[in-house]
Parts: C-alpha cells; sequence; structure tokens
C-alpha cells in the first residue's frame, strides 16, 4: 500500500510539472511551505493507514462460544471417544480410550460431569486401550507403552511396545508395587504381541483378558502377581455375576461368530453360552444379576438376560435399531449408535456410551431403571469443523458427522443441541467416512436441495453427500467423491476399498443407480497434476481446486452439470476446465470463487514472497482478490500479507481462509488468532482470540479448512474454528 500511494503522489507530481512552470513556483517559501505541509500530511496518513492495516486495531466486537463438547475449558472436558467403561456401585464411572488429544484417555465420571482424570496416559509411547476395571482401592486400565529409544528410565526395546495393566489409585495418580515396571514402576506387563481386551475383579483376583495368548491370566490385586491362568479362545470383555463365576465375550474370528462363554473363576468352562448375537462389545451385571450385553450389530440394543441353563433373554433396553429406528439418524434419548459400554450401579441405573462409528464421538447416558434420561455428556468433536445451512440462516449447522440446532439467544456454549447422527453403516457399509478421515464439512444448497461436501487434512479428496429424508431421514447419502492421482501407476486409496477402484489416475465416482456403492460403471478416470493446494464448491455447486504446480494453468473447474434422477450432482473431466494461475503466484494453496459477484479469492505463495521448505498444511504467504474473474482479469484488486514462516522454524503460519459477506477470515496454525480483513480493501479490521468462554485458549488448527464462516440476514457473522485440542469448534458471533 505504501508503494502504491507513493507511486500516485509521483505521478501527481510529473502532471504538475507539464501544466505550470514549477521551478517558478519552488523558488517561492510560501509554496515550499504548503508543498511540504500537504507531503507531511500525506505520509502521515499512509503511516496511520498502515499501521492500522497490520496491528489489528479492534473496530468490530465479538463473542466467543462453542459446540460438540458439554464442557468448553478447562484441564477436565468430555474425551474424544470411549472405548470402554466400568461403572462401580455408588455411579462412578471409569473410561478408556486408545487416543485423546489433551491427554484424557481415561476419565472418571460421575453425576453427569468429568471429576477427574488417569495421570500419566499421554505422550513418550503412552496411550490408553480397551479395557478398564476398579475395586474399592484402586483402578486397573489397559494401556499400551511403546519404546521411545534410549533412556535410562524402564522402556520397551526398540520395535517393542508392552501391552500392560497399570495400576492408579481412586483419585487417578498411579499407584506403583513391587517388581512394576515403567518409569514410575506401576505397569504390569501383560503382552508384547497384542492388547488387554478385557478386565474384571472376583475378590482380590484381578482377571486379564490376553487375547494373543488365547488365555485369561488371573493377578493379585494388591502384589500384582501372576496366580494361575486357563485358556479361552479371542477373549475379550468380562463380567462376574452373583455367584462370582465371568462371562467372557468370545470375538468373532473370521467365519467364526461371537458368544458369550461362562466360567468359573478357578477355569473351569460352564456350560452356558449366548451364541444368538452378533456383535457384543460390552457386558455387565445388573443388582438383579441380569446379564447386560451390548449388542453393537444392526439391533444397537442392550439385551438383557435370565442367567439360566440355557440363558434367556428377557428384555431390552433402547429402542430396537437404535438412533434408525423412526426417522433415521435422530437423536432421541433411548437411541443407540456404536455402543462401547454398560453398566450399573447398586441402584439399578443404567450408564451407557455410544462412540458412533469409526471413533465418531462420546455420547455417554445414564438412565433410571424405568428409561429415563437422567443425565447425558457429549464429546463429539475430533479433527472437525462446522458449517451452516444457508437455508435455515446458521440455525442448522453440521459437521462431518452430525447436525446441530442453534438457539443463539442463550447463553456461550448453551446455544447448540445435538439433532441428528448422519452416518448410517448398515445401509451405507461403503460410506467414505467409515473408510477414510474427513475432517471439515461445506454445505451447500444446490437447486434448493441440501449437499455435504468433505475432504481431509491433505486435501487428497472430496467426499459428496445428499439428503432424502423421504427414504432416509437425517443420514447423508453417499453421492459421488473426487480423489487426487497417485504419483505412482497404482491406486489412488490402498485396501479393499472402495471396489472397483481405477488402477491408474484420479478419479471422481457418482453413485449412479443411488444404492450408496461404489460400483465397476459409476467412474469416470483422469490423469492429473498430483500436488493438490485445495477444494472449493462454490453457490451454483461447482467444484473447483487448485495444483501446486508451476505450469500456469494450477486451477481446475468442474462445472455442475445437472442433478441426475437419483439426486447426485454431475460432473466430469470432459467438462473440466483448466484455469490459469496469476502470476503472482507460484505455489496456489487456496481457493474461493462466488459467481454473484464474479470474484475469486486466492492463496499461495507468491514470487515475492516464497516458501521456505515445504509446509504442506498452510494457506501460503498472501491472500488476492480478483475481480471480473470469469472476464479473464489475473490483476489482483488487492494482495495482503498474511502471517507466514519468514525464517524456516515454521513458528508463524496460516492454516486457513474464508470468505464471507464484507470480511475474509485467516486462522493461524499455533495461535489459533483469527485475522480479519476487509473484503473490499483488503485492509485488517480486526483479530479475534479465544475468549474467557474457552478459558482464552485453543490447540493447533490442523486442517486446510479450520475456519468457516457464514453471514447470517441479521448482519451477524458467525465464525467456526477447528480445536482439536480439546474436542470442540470454537464459535465466534462477530457484529456485523
Amino acid at each position: 500500500m505504501n508503494n502504491q500511494l507513493i507511486v500516485r503522489l509521483i505521478r501527481l507530481y510529473q502532471r504538475c510539472r507539464n501544466i505550470w512552470n514549477f521551478r517558478y513556483l519552488l523558488r517561492k517559501k510560501t509554496f515550499k511551505f504548503l508543498v511540504s505541509l500537504m507531503v507531511g500530511i500525506f505520509i502521515t496518513t499512509i503511516g496511520i493507514t498502515t499501521d492500522w492495516a497490520t496491528s489489528g486495531t479492534s473496530t468490530l466486537t465479538y463473542k466467543t462460544s462453542w459446540i460438540g463438547n458439554s464442557i468448553g475449558s478447562g484441564n477436565l472436558r468430555i474425551q474424544n471417544n470411549i472405548e470402554a467403561m466400568y461403572v462401580s456401585p455408588d455411579g462412578t464411572v471409569y473410561t478408556n480410550s486408545h487416543w485423546d488429544e489433551a491427554g484424557t484417555e481415561a476419565g472418571i465420571y460421575k453425576d453427569g460431569k468429568i471429576i477427574s482424570a488417569l495421570s500419566d496416559t499421554h505422550g513418550w509411547g503412552r496411550g490408553g486401550g480397551k479395557a478398564v476395571t476398579a475395586n474399592n482401592k484402586y483402578i486397573y486400565l489397559a494401556m499400551t507403552q511403546g519404546s521411545i529409544g534410549n533412556t535410562k528410565e524402564d522402556y520397551p526395546a526398540e520395535k517393542i511396545a508392552w501391552h500392560s495393566v497399570r495400576r492408579y489409585d481412586l483419585s487417578g495418580k498411579t499407584a506403583p508395587f513391587p517388581g512394576g515396571r515403567g518409569w514410575d514402576k506401576s505397569m504390569l506387563i501383560v503382552s508384547n504381541k497384542s492388547e488387554v481386551t478385557g478386565l474384571a475383579i472376583i475378590d482380590s483376583e484381578l482377571y486379564v483378558s490376553d487375547f494373543a495368548a488365547n488365555k485369561i491370566r488371573i493377578f493379585d490385586t494388591e502384589t500384582m502377581k501372576e496366580l494361575r491362568s486357563f485358556s479361552v479362545t479371542n477373549p475379550g470383555a468380562m463380567a462376574v455375576d452373583k455367584e462370582k463365576n465371568l462371562w467372557i465375550i468370545q470375538n468373532k474370528n473370521g467365519g467364526n461368530p461371537a458368544k458369550i462363554l461362562h466360567y468359573s473363576s478357578s477355569g473351569k468352562q460352564l456350560p452356558q453360552e449366548i451364541a444368538d448375537i452378533v456383535e457384543p462389545t460390552a457386558i455387565a451385571i445388573n443388582p438383579q444379576g441380569k446379564l447386560l450385553v451390548a449388542e453393537n450389530g444392526s439391533l444397537q440394543q442392550i439385551l438383557i438376560y435370565e442367567i439360566k441353563d440355557p440363558p434367556v433373554q428377557i428384555g431390552n433396553f433402547g429402542c430396537k435399531n437404535g438412533i434408525y429406528t423412526g426417522i433415521s439418524g435422530e437423536i432421541r434419548d433411548l437411541k443407540l449408535y456404536g455402543i462401547t459400554g454398560v453398566g450399573t450401579d447398586a441402584s439399578g441405573n443404567i450408564y451407557i456410551n455410544s462412540n458412533g462409528f469409526n471413533k465418531s464421538g462420546t455420547d455417554l447416558r445414564k438412565f433410571a431403571p424405568s428409561g429415563k434420561l437422567l443425565w447425558r455428556s457429549l464429546g463429539l468433536i475430533f479433527v472437525d469443523n462446522a458449517d451452516a445451512d444457508p437455508k435455515t440462516d446458521g440455525v442448522d449447522l453440521f459437521t462431518k458427522q452430525e447436525q446441530y440446532q442453534m438457539d443463539y439467544s442463550k447463553a456461550a456454549g448453551k446455544q447448540w443441541t445435538y439433532k441428528a447422527y448422519t452416518l448410517n453403516p448398515f445401509k451405507y457399509p461403503q460410506d467414505p467416512r467409515l473408510h477414510t478421515s474427513p475432517d471439515a464439512t461445506f454445505v451447500r444448497r444446490i437447486q434448493g436441495k441440501p449437499f455435504l461436501f468433505l475432504t481431509d487434512m491433505y486435501n487428497s479428496f472430496l467426499q459428496i453427500y445428499r439428503f432424502n429424508p423421504t427414504t432416509d431421514g437425517k443420514i447423508a447419502i453417499p453421492a459421488g467423491m473426487f480423489v487426487g492421482t497417485n504419483g505412482a501407476d497404482k491406486p489412488f486409496l490402498t485396501g479393499n476399498w472402495p471396489p472397483y477402484q481405477p488402477q491408474k489416475g484420479e478419479w471422481i465416482w457418482r453413485d449412479s443407480n443411488g444404492n450408496g456403492k461404489f460400483e465397476n460403471n459409476e467412474y469416470d478416470t483422469s490423469k492429473d497434476y498430483p500436488y493438490i493446494g485445495g477444494w472449493w464448491v462454490d453457490s451454483k455447486g461447482d467444484v473447483w481446486k487448485v495444483l501446486r504446480t508451476q505450469d500456469g494453468t494450477g486451477i481446475r473447474h468442474y462445472p455442475l452439470q445437472g442433478i441426475d434422477s437419483k439426486g447426485n450432482p454431475i460432473y466430469s473431466y470432459s467438462s473440466m476446465e483448466k484455469q490459469t494461475t496469476p502470476k503472482i503466484f507460484n505455489d496456489l494453496r487456496r481457493i474461493e470463487y462466488f459467481p454473484q459477484t464474479d470474484t475469486m479469492y486466492l492463496s499461495g505463495f507468491t514470487v515475492d514472497r516464497p516458501a521456505f521448505g515445504d509446509d504442506t498444511g498452510v494457506t501460503g504467504s498472501e491472500i488476492a482478490r480478483f475481480d471480473n474473474w470469469s472476464k479473464g482479469n489475473r490483476t489482483p484488486r488487492w494482495r495482503v500479507v498474511i502471517p507466514h514462516d519468514t525464517t524456516g522454524k515454521r513458528e508463524v503460519s496460516t492454516a486457513a481462509m474464508s470468505v464471507a459477506g464484507d470480511y475474509v477470515f485467516a486462522v493461524t496454525v499455533k495461535t489459533a488468532e483469527v485475522y480479519v480483513y476487509n473484503a473490499t480493501t483488503g485492509v485488517q479490521v480486526q483479530k479475534l482470540k479465544p475468549g474467557p468462554e474457552v478459558g482464552s485458549e485453543s490447540g493447533w488448527i490442523d486442517i486446510p479448512y479450520g475456519i468457516r464462516a457464514f453471514h447470517r440476514s441479521n448482519g451477524e457473522y458467525l465464525i467456526f474454528v477447528e480445536e482439536n485440542w480439546k474436542g470442540k469448534v470454537i464459535m465466534y458471533r462477530l457484529a456485523g
């Protein structure tokens, strides 16, 4: 901006020289004084404008809120997912999971709140697991300890992992024991081959499912010395009945279906077994001595058995077919989905965790014996961001698997209600969300119909989903998918999914027959430059892609060719347009085009400000606006330098950008600060930081679409920012 104003001043001076005898006028002292005064004022104005544009002087008011987690700040919030849990007689819930971004792999819950987290489960090669139990003195947690290289402490050798049981006191601090392993001597190594899959306690004995050895191993709960073992093929979760016998889930293996087996505490197999189940994931005994089995097959219920010879199913808990009954996907108290935990307290209250599918997130509920919901704790967000449905003016929000309904009159963190879970693995087992890790949503209305578009952390694909409330309720139906080119001559996606995938190049899949399956005649293929900078879907439904090529044609435009009879948007390589990259860029990273105004916003590294190294996830060094794009204009209306690495240390960089209404928003990677620029001038007008409502903190922005902005009809702006660290989406509300 400085340079432009100085150039204009020089041009004005030259014109004046042509009009007047300027040398004569310059001899006059009064004229010299006036010229000096004007120049001084002009330069001061330049300085003020430049300082204002870069300092982010606050001119717009905003508030901070969040969605997707019952708790918005502090060290204790609802963990990313729960893969196992144990409920004590007093209603304390102990949980376990393999991974939580903020280190809450194992939590302690009471009365609907998380009251503590087991310490030291994260980092230094450590992670949680899929089993947990407790008595009146200790908590026993299945965990994994990996190698971390040379150290004076007790760690596994290189390329070895200890699958262990770690002992804690009831407050969540480790409880070492003689002969214990690990840096603090609190770990009992069970296996170097596979993880512990079940834990239970009978009196002073700890029963451990050693899956790799096909054994149940028994240890003293105090000394942690092994006492004996007995053989069980593929042992999993366990429960102890009133006669102090064990009920053990025998996990399915290949063509062998799952069963629930009955053993005495000494290891004798008893004749009772349950075989009429599909996918048992958790098991418990209630105060009346009934056996509760979490059936994670299509029933999505807790099955209740009278323990007889043979056991008899006498009831169930939860709606048949879970969340897919009635309006499919709609959240209701008794509609379960992806069950990973069940337990009861001494009063007969029932505790159930639904994890969704492909670890969608924590949904922990407590019910009275009557079925009345007593409390619920939600931690639904992990590596994700939200977008608003334009038809409902931001009342309906979507993430990759969830739908929320907003009431903006309520207090921060209370505005969202969890309305729907949009994935159905039973009807659509080939849904890409079950086989990949998408992370950020574009919500679009195309010809009045709603669609979701999802991409991933590496911009490697774009997934497309449609809705049909008549046939599928709230479920997002797989409709299409773009993938990038693999650099080598091999399929883009490894493994057995998707079927019939082209063996070379890139492809577009469209669900031509509407069954949600990838079929042989549904692929369009091409071969293009493999390094994708970013995706965009405009308001007309056109798809845009930028490539990190330097050949001058790094923009791909896929015009919408219509919507087929099944409701899928149509795209093809035959209609794809290659468009010219503006000369200021040598590495394009993001693209947002607005057809109503024919305005293009691009970001990337420029000739003037090239990249240091090859940080693939960042937005670049500049954002530029181009008017009259479709008419061939490649001269920017403005270009603004955004925070970027200039040292090679990657301490400063911008992760994502989003344009809405009168503003361009960009968020930094490590500080999660949102820079707000005037979309007309490119001048910075504000900088947003997490407010006290979320503890004035945020994790790093990990995804290329970690910010999404929406302009409401009342003038307000909603800015959604990924907050992966503590499992939520931060929402800023900016005054219009």
